[in-house]
Order: C-alpha cells, then sequence, then structure tokens
C-alpha cells in the first residue's frame, strides 16, 4: 500500500530556528543510532520513521556506523554484508524506507549524516582526515541512495588532524553539492569558535552543533552554548534522556535486554547508587508535573531557547509517541528548576568527552 502522510503533520510540533540560518528543524527529532540495524525488523522501523513524519518530525539523524557492530573485512566498504549488524546498517534500512515511502517527500526532510568514528580498518577509517570524511560520505550517500545529504558533520574533534583540513573537508562537501549544510559534534565551546571562523572564511558557515546534554550531564551549560549564540550556530542535543538511564526504565534495576545488561554504550557502571537516587529524585518531580520522567527530561533541555532541537531514539511507535508529546507540555516554575537542579548534577556518563576536551593547545602539543 502506498503511504501517504497525515495532512496534518505540521501541526504537531513546534519549530524552532537553526541558529541564525534559515533552516528550521523541529524541537524533537529522530535519531536512528539504535534499535535501526539490520538486527531489528524492517517493518518496525518503517512503522517509527513515518509515524514520525505524520507527528511532523522532519529531521532524521544518521552516521556512518549507526547501527551495527565493527566489521571484520574491509571487502565492503558500503556495508552489504548481514554477518550480525553491520556498520552502516542504519543508514541502509533509512535508504530502504526513503526509496519505498518517502520518496515523494524528499524536498520535506532534513537528512543528516556523520564520519568521525571507526567505521573501517586501517588508518583511513577513522577520525578527522579529509580523505576518511569524503570517503565516508560517498558512501553514506552510496547506502541511503540519496544525491545529497542536508548536514554533514564532524562526528568529533580529532587532535592530531588540523582542524583547517577537517573544516576543509566539511566545505567541500558542501561545495561539491554532496551536502547543503556543515556541522559538528562534541566539540569543546573553544573548538566550535575555531571551526566556525574557518568554516566562515571559507564560505560554508557552520550550521549545527551536535553535543550530548541531559539532566545528568550538562557540560554544555560551561560555555558551549554562548559560544553558540555568539556564532549564530543552532544546537541539536543527542542522548537528553542519557541513554535511557532517564526513561524510568531502571528505576528498580537493569531490567533483562535493556541496553545496560547488554554491555554496549550504557555500562552498568553508570548506574550508581548515586545516580539512581537523583534519577528517582527527578522522577517524583516528574509525576508532580504529570510528565513521565523521559517527558520531562526533554521538556527541561528544550527549556533553553538556544536548543533548536533534541534528538530522540525509539524501540516502538508508542515510546515514539510518548517522547514528542514532551515538546508540547508546559513550560517550568522557578520553583521546579530549583528543585530539578538539586538532582540534576553531573552523573559521570558523558562517554564522549574526551571530544569535546580536545582543545588546540593540546593538538599542538600531540602534532
Amino acid at each position: 500500500m502506498t503511504y501517504v502522510p497525515a495532512p496534518d503533520r505540521y501541526d504537531q510540533l513546534p519549530y524552532r530556528r537553526c541558529g541564525r540560518s534559515g533552516i528550521k528543524l523541529p524541537a524533537i527529532s529522530l535519531g536512528l543510532w539504535q534499535n535501526f540495524g539490520s538486527d531489528r525488523p524492517l517493518d518496525v522501523q518503517r512503522a517509527i520513521i513515518l509515524r514520525a513524519f505524520d507527528l511532523g518530525v522532519t529531521h532524521f539523524d544518521l552516521a556512518n556506523n549507526y547501527g551495527g557492530h565493527t566489521l571484520n573485512t574491509s571487502d565492503d566498504p558500503v556495508g552489504r554484508l548481514e554477518t550480525r549488524s553491520p556498520y552502516g546498517s542504519a543508514e541502509r534500512s533509512f535508504g530502504r524506507i526513503l526509496h519505498d515511502d518517502l520518496r515523494p517527500y524528499r524536498d520535506e526532510l532534513i537528512i543528516s549524516t556523520k564520519a568521525g568514528y571507526d567505521m573501517w580498518p586501517g588508518p583511513y577509517g577513522d577520525w578527522g582526515s579529509r580523505k576518511y570524511l569524503l570517503a565516508s560520505l560517498d558512501q553514506s550517500l552510496a547506502r541511503m541512495g540519496l544525491d545529497y545529504v542536508d548536514i554533514f558533520y564532524s562526528h568529533r574533534a580529532d587532535p592530531e588532524t588540523p582542524l583547517e583540513e577537517t573544516m576543509g573537508a566539511l566545505a567541500t562537501a558542501v561545495t561539491s553539492g554532496r551536502a547543503l549544510y556543515a556541522g559538528i559534534s562534541s566539540y569543546s565551546a573553544e573548538r566550535t569558535a575555531q571551526a566556525a571562523a574557518i568554516l566562515r572564511q571559507l564560505g560554508t558557515p557552520l550550521l549545527i552543533h551536535q553535543p550530548s546534554y541531559s539532566l545528568l550531564n550538562r557540560w554544555v551549560e560551561g560555555g558551549l552554548l554562548d559560544t553558540l549564540e555568539a556564532e549564530g550556530v543552532g544546537c541539536i542535543a543527542f542522548s537528553p534522556l542519557a541513554q535511557g538511564l532517564l526513561t524510568g526504565k531502571y528505576l528498580a534495576g537493569v531490567p533483562e535486554g535493556s541496553r545496560a545488561s547488554q554491555g554496549g554504550s550504557l555500562t552498568a557502571d553508570q548506574l550508581s547508587e548515586q545516580n539512581l537516587a537523583r534519577i528517582r529524585g527527578l522522577n517524583d518531580t516528574a509525576a508532580r508535573r504529570g510528565q513521565s520522567l523521559a517527558q520531562m527530561a526533554l521538556s527541561w533541555v528544550l527549556r533553553d531557547q538556544r536548543i533548536t532541537s533534541v534528538l530522540v531514539g525509539a524501540s516502538s511507535v508508542a515510546q515514539l509517541e510518548e517522547n514528542l508529546s514532551a515538546a508540547s507540555q508546559p513550560g517550568f516554575s522557578q520553583s521546579e528548576l530549583a528543585e530539578i537542579d538539586r538532582y540534576a548534577v553531573e552523573g559521570d556518563i558523558d562517554i564522549w568527552a574526551d571530544s569535546s576536551a580536545v582543545s588546540s593547545a593540546r593538538q599542538n602539543a600531540e602534532r
């Protein structure tokens, strides 16, 4: 059956301007980091993505290695192997759904991808070299069946590659027509300002920064948000639910089959007694507001107008719908914010801190 999107899809979510650009993004966007690999039923992925579009989500965020585990061979760089769930499988899944259902609506979508983490063996499949970024972008386009992406990111700061080289690759991606806008992820405030200056000089303004930000991971408040505002750069927060810690899933322990039980990016040591106590306190506040913990966590990140959008994942349509409802929830009173601040402290969960700690001084020292 031919997919026909909901006619009222643009009445469902607020849209926020991305920095000083002409682009607006939905307050909540869909990230395909988890739950969209080849080890998940494509029909479930399709249902989530199409329901998101029906509810006003126009931005779908990917990266070259989303959806899978490391490939042990370089014989298949565009990810056709079906061994476990290979790197690139989220892009391939999204590409199939785009081809089958969303192709007529391509001009209504903002599709992003990234490169910066390990993707294929050898010295040219990782970090921030021009060779890696542009080769990876070409592979991403092939996997998704696209001529261009709307946003192409440097996925992390590289302490060894000159920033000029990395930003020059982003500028080439834009000037060659393979991307419309350039973005960076997990860069410090200092490096962000430097990156913006380089891109401005190259005639390709920096559109957006994608940092981690949540009630238990507030590093962006230490200067990054001020820098983005000064530079006119948008901000899309990833992991606003702290990889599921702020969903209420772990209030009574670690459920079987949950991300923390699988030894991946969320580890059991992040579920410390201190963090669990904080989560329980936040959950009580959310209940008094008539929200789930996840909804309040998303609403809290969106309280700052410098945040263009927050990225959520989803393993089901029901979870997606619950999260999207946070965009229409009421704001916070000063007493609620004060109560939240009692529990919303650093929980030592920022697994991306090494990237945001890269500075020009460290880069110069390591050359």
